[in-house]
């Protein structure tokens, strides 16, 4: 029987997951990843060697647990955690640590572009802001501070794209994680030269760049022998993490949203023509789809908020746990607001160093009410990125949940109230992996397009209404979560100050 392959590189593991011909998952493994190194406050990196590791652990995993032979994959699908900066040497070799999508260390950098080439004429060549989490600045924080390193620069890479090269040996990226770099046109779905002509960067260092659900390389010997893959197998695009895990969702034709909650929060809407926020605080990308965009607002900190407390505050505890006592305390958690700012924010706010923590905090709170904080203040966040999309005109009927967040009812019924939206959940909730081997169907011919690989094979499975009076009572909430942010701006600079 013919199988696909999707493997998503994301920041605690690498995921490998084996789909058939309708799109059914048969299996899938995940080998962890490294903790991240977090140097100093707001800086977080991790070893490519480490991913490309752990996607052979996966890989070998995932044929194990199956018992499929490598012959019988027909074709391999990327996805991965994006803006990450993986540079190479002359010799295809990692030159430092990945400075990943979290970091938001080259404000600096991100100042220099602005007043280099311009806020308008970058909204120009890009069509988004440059951000500290994309991939430009981290590589002007390498040639300002390590410009020994920067001189041995030859390639520049995605986090998924590195693998890529790995498997075929060839340097290539796709049009929805290029997006995320600061030096990609979106409009015209190519790399913006003007923007690497303007900063002085060579050209050559930037790997073609194809549309996702094409053909970008086939497995070498080598990795067939190391991995149990058949070699010349193909490996097509894929997508960044939230391109293909929109795809995974069916966010692919007009109408329907989506909202991830992983180590980041992802509100993502499919647009047929582009649209951007003039203040950029939504991305407007290149989809996954041929021809097509997409808009997303980003939350840096939402699982990562409730990761954070659990091993700081609950060490053992299970997320289950921790879900069924946030569910004790009451809704609005007795006035408590948690602010997700834990490595800065980008939507809306566009600020790498706003401070999260604990508003309202009094002695009658309890552990209950720290936690039910936490998933309200996530939440909160995600509002924020769905008003700004539907102020763009994206109609939004309902939202698909995906991610950690959304395996727990709790959080579902919460998110439906603080969203006032219909909240629906898919019989596959196994997201980047999911989609990215349903672009492998896609690009290898078993469907014509992605929607139609999508149409036959993505089934809505359950779905839940906004509690009507809870609806009303977030609505007032988070009016006052948004009044939070500039009342605490100028102290949060002040503290940012003190290192």
């Amino acid at each position: 029987m013919p199988m696909w392959l999707g493997i998503d590189v994301g920041t605690g593991g690498s995921r490998a997951l084996l789909v058939d011909d309708r799109g059914a998952v048969l299996a899938g493994f995940t080998a962890p990843h490294e903790d991240m190194t977090m140097a100093r406050p707001l800086w977080a990196e991790q070893r490519p060697e480490n991913w490309w590791d752990a996607v052979v652990a996966a890989i070998r995993g995932v044929l194990a647990e199956s018992g499929v032979k490598g012959a019988a994959i027909r074709g391999i699908g990327l996805s991965g955690q994006m803006h990450g900066l993986v540079i190479l040497d002359d010799a295809g070799q990692v030159i430092r640590p990945s400075l990943i999508w979290c970091d938001q260390r080259s404000q600096q950098q991100v100042d220099f572009v602005n007043a280099k080439v311009g806020r308008e004429k970058i909204l120009e060549y890009t069509a988004n802001p440059v951000l500290t989490g994309f991939t430009l600045p981290k590589l002007l924080w390498v040639r300002d501070h390590e410009p020994a390193n920067f001189a041995r620069v030859r390639k520049m890479l995605l986090p998924k794209d590195y693998v890529r090269f790995r498997l075929t040996g060839e340097f290539c990226s796709e049009v929805s994680d290029a997006s995320g770099t600061s030096v990609f046109d979106v409009v015209r779905r190519r790399w913006s030269w003007e923007m690497m002509d303007a900063l002085g960067l060579d050209r050559s260092i930037l790997p073609a760049c194809y549309e996702s659900s094409e053909i970008t390389g086939r497995i070498t010997a080598q990795v067939a022998e190391l991995t149990g893959l058949a070699a010349g197998t193909p490996v097509v695009g894929g997508g960044g993490d939230q391109a293909s895990s929109a795809v995974g969702n069916g966010i692919v034709e007009e109408g329907v949203v989506s909202c991830t909650i992983g180590t980041s929060g992802v509100v993502f809407a499919h647009m047929e023509k582009v649209a951007y926020d003039p203040a950029g605080r939504v991305h407007t990308f290149c989809h996954a789809v041929r021809d097509k965009w997409h808009v997303m607002g980003v939350t840096q900190g939402a699982g990562l908020s409730l990761q954070w407390m659990r091993n700081q505050l609950c060490p053992g505890v299970s997320y289950d746990a921790l879900t069924a006592e946030a569910a004790q305390s009451p809704t609005g958690a007795h006035g408590l607001f948690w602010l997700p700012y834990l490595m800065g924010e980008r939507t809306p706010h566009l600020d790498a160093t706003i401070r999260g923590g604990w508003i309202g905090m009094t002695a009658k709170h309890t552990r209950a009410d720290l936690i039910r904080a936490v998933i309200e203040g996530v939440s909160y966040s995600q509002r924020d990125c769905l008003e700004i999309v539907e102020g763009l005109g994206v109609a939004v009927a309902s939202v698909r949940a995906s991610g950690g967040g959304a395996k727990s009812e709790f959080w579902r019924g919460l998110l439906a109230s603080i969203l006032n939206k219909r909240v629906v959940t898919l019989e596959t909730q196994e997201g980047s992996a999911y989609g990215a081997a349903l672009l492998a169907l896609a690009g290898t011919g078993a469907y014509a397009s992605v929607p139609e690989v999508c149409r036959a094979a993505i089934r809505e499975t359950a779905s839940v209404e906004p509690n009507r009076g809870d609806a009303a009572f977030y609505g007032k909430a988070h009016r006052i979560y948004q009044s939070l942010y500039p009342a605490l701006k100028p102290a949060c600079d002040a503290i940012a100050l003190l290192g």
